[in-house]
């Protein structure tokens, strides 16, 4: 990537909002490279350059570009301003020269002047506002249809847009004579979309004036993704059903930093592009659906989704619950930003229920559950209870101490064999519903049932230690079963019982408590005798 590539690519509005720079409604901000009481700095969007009117200022009488603003920002050198700049673009450092196809380049620089106009353009300012969306966040064009009028009316520029799709011949120009042009998509804003290797390889327009007819416009031969292609790592993939409502999540830190967004285009709208891009990310553990809550939204998401478990059986598919009749951006423009948050904490899977899943008690939810089966106890250091959808395994077993029960747990979710592994004491209700809590989060279980399946897994592990473990004797209740005792625990009851005088001390011990066992011999001397 050369330095024009860089300049044609990364515009200033980028680079000032990396550095948390706004400038005034003048289009002025206080130069971050002197201590400036006033805005000196003057930006120009239209040129991507800016100017600090300060004599104070070590780069007063030099207009900066984006290499220059960053050099100066970093305090570094030309070529590491250059490497930064690559990194801001969203590039590798090092690229290798991979020739664009017909139309990309065109497609970029264009995108850059649609953003461009934007700054300059109340209508296109006042409807992005009120759609919720920022264009300082977000990468927003407007096409004033202007482009091709004036000193911009170029055979370079003309020739490009036409074969793109952006201009068409429309008769004669009857005031300058020769071709006329009719721009495509005019009064619209504009949402790049995105290739592979993150060019502009197409263009979305949606209306500002109409809404009722035809509003939505792509370029002919759509290629691209919106935002674009996921990042390879993606574990959590959103699919949204319109542009505008993935550039609504994408406005959403606490959504994108564990979230990968993308949009399909329409209810028609999963392309072979969208196939291609999912069934790539290697890491790739769930897919969450966040169509219109409308019939049409509702049937195009039970389609796709079937499509995509017959092609990623592995992949946990699930749906946001939205109230009938609305979509992702009216949710945002009637709610406060941390509704998704709350929808994402509640979806559902899409192949358990189409209804919202309403948490109810664990001792209701345990009561109309069927009943599960037993406890697994082949293996007593691994004892195992299962459900429909669910294994739970106790690793290493459980302690003898009743006032207690200390385990490691592992829970499976069946259909894709993902675990979490934890140790808690399932004697303590707290520590039950934070684990509840945290796996119905992480497996996308139902959390009302995990309760209920742990609280039946303590009562089957109660049963099991009261009969298998302990065993009662004796007509006084007495105990003398055999405890099953680990190599550490014999050994150290081998050696308690070898020291000297331990009968007599024991004896001495346990009768002043008062505590015998049968013939009035100590208690615990009986039980490791026993024992060995």
């Amino acid at each position: 990537m050369n330095i024009a590539e860089i300049k044609q690519q990364l515009t200033l509005s980028a680079v000032l909002q990396h550095y948390g720079l706004k400038p005034d409604k003048h289009l002025r901000l206080h130069c971050p490279f002197h201590d400036d009481k006033t805005p000196s700095l003057q930006v120009y969007y239209k040129t991507h350059t800016c100017y600090c009117f300060s004599s104070n200022c070590k780069t007063h009488g030099k207009a900066l570009d984006v290499i220059d603003f960053v050099m100066h920002k970093e305090s570094c050198s030309k070529h590491e301003a250059i490497q930064k700049c690559k990194q801001l673009i969203g590039g590798p450092v090092y690229q290798t020269y991979v020739p664009s196809p017909p139309g990309i380049s065109i497609l970029g620089n264009m995108f850059i002047y649609f953003r461009n106009a934007v700054h300059h353009s109340k209508p296109a300012q006042e409807y992005i506002r009120s759609r919720g969306l920022d264009a300082t966040v977000l990468e927003i064009g407007y096409n004033t249809a202007q482009f091709h009028h004036g000193n911009r009316k170029d055979a370079s520029l003309i020739g490009p847009c036409v074969e793109v799709g952006l201009l068409s011949p429309w008769g004669t120009n009857t005031r300058e004579g020769g071709q006329a042009y009719k721009p495509f998509a005019k009064y619209c804003i504009v949402f790049a979309l995105r290739d592979s290797s993150n060019q502009v390889s197409g263009l979305y327009f949606r209306s500002t004036i109409n809404d009722d007819d035809q509003k939505h416009f792509y370029l002919k031969d759509r290629r691209g993704l919106y935002p674009g292609y996921p990042k390879p790592e993606t574990q959590r993939l959103i699919l949204t059903e319109a542009i505008i409502d993935a550039a609504t999540l994408l406005q959403q830190s606490a959504i994108t930093k564990d979230y990968s967004v993308l949009s399909c285009y329409g209810t028609n709208g999963f392309t072979n592009e969208h196939w291609t891009a999912v069934k790539s990310l290697s890491g790739l553990q769930e897919i969450i659906f966040a169509f219109d809550g409308d019939e049409a939204g509702n049937k195009a998401g039970a389609k796709y989704a079937a499509q995509l478990r017959e092609q990623l059986p592995h992949i946990v598919i699930t749906r946001l619950n939205l109230p009938a009749g609305e979509d992702i951006n009216s949710m945002a423009l009637s709610h406060e930003p941390d509704i998704f948050v709350h929808l994402l904490s509640e979806r559902t899977d899409f192949f358990l229920s189409s209804e919202k899943i309403t948490p109810e008690p664990a001792a209701v939810a345990a009561e109309k559950r069927p009943s599960p089966g037993g406890l697994d106890t082949t293996n007593p250091y691994k004892l195992c209870y299962s459900t429909e959808r669910v294994s739970y395994y106790v690793q290493g077993g459980i302690g003898k101490q009743l006032d207690s029960m200390k385990v490691t747990l592992v829970i499976e979710r069946k259909d894709n064999s993902q675990k979490s592994r934890n140790k808690l004491d399932l004697y303590e209700d707290k520590q039950l519903d934070k684990l509840s809590r945290e796996v119905s989060e992480k497996l996308l279980l139902d959390k009302s049932l995990l309760e209920a399946d742990l609280y039946r897994l303590v009562d089957l592990l109660d049963e099991y230690r009261e009969k298998d473990l302990i065993k009662p004797g004796g007509d006084n209740g007495s105990v003398t079963g055999v405890y099953p005792l680990t190599l550490q625990e014999r050994t150290a009851a081998e050696s308690f019982l070898k020291e000297p005088d331990l009968l007599t001390r024991l004896n001495d011990l346990l009768g002043q408590a008062g505590i015998v066992g049968e013939g009035n011999e100590p208690f615990i001397f009986t039980t490791y005798c026993h024992q060995l």
